[in-house]
C-alpha cells in the first residue's frame, strides 16, 4: 500500500469578522443557567431514589467486576 504524505497547512489568516469585540448574550446567559440548575436538580432526584449506599455499592461492584486480573 502506497504511504501518503501530509502536507503541511498554511496558517489561514484571520478574517475580519474575527478581530471584532463579541458580547456575550444576557439571554444566552440566562438560559444557561436555567438549564444548570435543571440538569443539577435532577442529579440531585436521582442520587435521592438511587439512595447513597446503592450508589457506593454499585460502584465498588463495577470496579470489583472490571479491574483486570493479573495478565489479562
Amino acid at each position: 500500500m502506497e504511504r501518503q504524505e501530509r502536507k503541511p497547512r498554511s496558517a489561514k489568516s484571520p478574517s475580519p469578522s474575527e478581530h471584532q469585540d463579541v458580547t456575550p448574550n444576557p439571554k444566552v446567559i440566562e438560559t444557561g443557567k436555567k438549564l444548570q440548575e435543571d440538569i443539577d436538580h435532577l442529579v440531585e432526584e436521582i442520587d435521592k431514589a438511587l439512595g447513597e449506599n446503592a450508589v457506593k455499592e454499585n460502584a465498588a461492584e463495577f470496579v470489583k467486576n472490571n479491574v483486570q486480573k493479573g495478565g489479562e
